[in-house]
C-alpha cells in the first residue's frame, strides 16, 4: 500500500483518504462500462452545485462519422461574444459533456464568452484519430456557425483538460495545417503530449489511489490502435517537428501529476518555436483537480485564472 505524500494539499489528502477508506477500486481495474459509470459518478460528486448561466442548450454537430453531442453555454451579455470550444477529459475513453459542466459554466461567466462543450467518439470502440477528427470538425462547425450562436468567429479558442487538453493541442495543430479554423488561444490543462514520455514526473507518481503511471499506460493502450500511432503529432503533440504558427497557449499543470513534465515541456517547445506559452503550476494538486470545482478551492482558483487568461486573449483580438 502506498503512503500519501504529506506535501499534498489537505483537501487532496482528504480525497485520497476517502478513496483508501472506502476501498474504491482504481478505474484501470474495471471493465470499460464500469469505469465509465464510476467516472461519471466521481465527476458529478466533484462538480458540486451548478453555477447558473444565462442559457444552456443542447445541440448536435455533424461529424465525420455521424452527429456529435454538444452543449452551448451563454453568459448574460450581449453578443457577438468570443467563443471557447472545450473538450472534456477522461483518457479518450471516459467522460461526457457533464464531466466538464462545472468548468464550462464558470468560464462562460468569468471570461464573458460563449462556451461550446463538444463531444467526440470514445476509445476503445473508436481509436485514434477518431477523437481528433471529431474535435476538429466541431471547431470548424462552431467557426462557420458563430453568428447563429451569437459568437464571434474571429475570437475562437480551444481548450480541454487531460486528454481533452491533448485534443485541444491536436486541433490547434490540425487547424494550422489544414488552413482553419483560425484559433485565438489554446487552454491546455495538464495535457498528455507524448505517448512514451520518460520524464521525471512520469516515473515519480505511483500512488495507487490517485492518477498514476499505470493509469497513463491504460488510457494510451485504449486510445492507440498500434504503438506507432503515438508517433503522430496529432496523438503526441510534443513529437511535432514544427510548432511555429500555433496560437498562444495557457498550460496549467499539477505538481503531483505524472503528466506534469510533458505538459511543461510542450509549453517550452512552443516558446522555442516563437509561440507565446505560459505555464501555471498548482502545487499540492493532483491530476484531475481542475474539474473538481465543488470540492477543491484550488480548482475554482485555477478555473478563474484560466478564464482570466482567455478574457485577456479575447480582448487582445477584439476588433477596433
Amino acid at each position: 500500500m502506498s503512503a500519501a505524500d504529506p506535501r499534498l494539499h489537505p483537501q487532496v489528502l482528504a480525497i485520497r483518504d476517502r478513496l483508501r477508506r472506502d476501498r474504491v477500486p482504481h478505474l484501470s481495474t474495471l471493465s470499460i462500462e464500469e469505469a465509465r459509470a464510476a467516472d461519471r459518478a466521481a465527476a458529478a460528486a466533484g462538480t458540486g452545485e451548478a453555477e447558473p448561466v444565462a442559457e444552456v442548450r443542447q445541440l448536435e454537430i455533424p461529424g465525420p462519422a455521424g452527429q456529435l453531442p454538444a452543449r452551448v453555454y451563454r453568459p448574460d451579455s450581449a453578443g457577438p461574444l468570443p467563443v471557447l470550444v472545450y473538450f472534456f477529459g477522461g483518457g479518450w475513453s471516459l467522460g461526457t459533456l457533464d464531466t466538464c459542466d462545472g468548468v464550462c459554466r464558470m468560464i462562460t461567466n468569468a471570461a464573458g464568452c460563449v462556451t461550446v462543450a463538444a463531444g467526440y467518439r470514445l476509445a476503445p470502440e473508436h481509436k485514434f484519430p477518431a477523437a481528433v477528427e471529431d474535435c476538429h470538425a466541431s471547431a470548424q462547425w462552431v467557426a462557420a456557425h458563430a453568428a447563429e450562436l451569437g459568437a464571434d468567429a474571429a475570437r475562437l479558442a480551444v481548450g480541454g483538460d487531460s486528454s481533452g487538453g491533448n485534443l485541444a493541442a491536436a486541433v490547434a495543430l490540425h487547424a494550422r495545417d489544414l488552413g482553419g479554423p483560425a484559433i485565438t488561444h489554446q487552454l491546455l490543462v495538464y495535457p498528455n503530449t507524448d505517448h512514451q514520455a520518460g520524464t521525471p514526473s512520469m516515473g515519480e507518481f505511483a500512488d495507487e489511489y490517485l492518477f498514476n503511471t499505470a493509469s497513463v499506460r491504460w488510457y494510451w493502450g485504449m486510445y492507440l490502435a498500434a504503438p506507432d500511432d503515438g508517433e503522430n503529432p496529432l496523438a503526441s503533440p510534443l513529437r511535432a517537428d514544427d510548432l511555429s504558427g500555433l496560437p498562444p497557449a495557457t498550460v496549467i499543470t499539477a505538481e503531483y501529476d505524472p503528466l506534469r513534465d510533458e505538459a511543461e515541456l510542450y509549453a517550452r517547445k512552443l516558446e522555442a518555436a516563437g509561440v507565446t506559452a505560459e505555464v501555471i503550476r498548482y502545487d499540492g494538486m493532483m491530476h484531475g483537480f481542475f474539474t473538481m470545482v465543488g470540492i477543491l478551492d484550488t480548482a475554482r482558483e485555477a478555473v478563474l485564472e484560466a478564464a482570466g487568461r482567455l478574457r485577456a486573449a479575447f480582448t487582445a483580438m477584439r476588433a477596433p
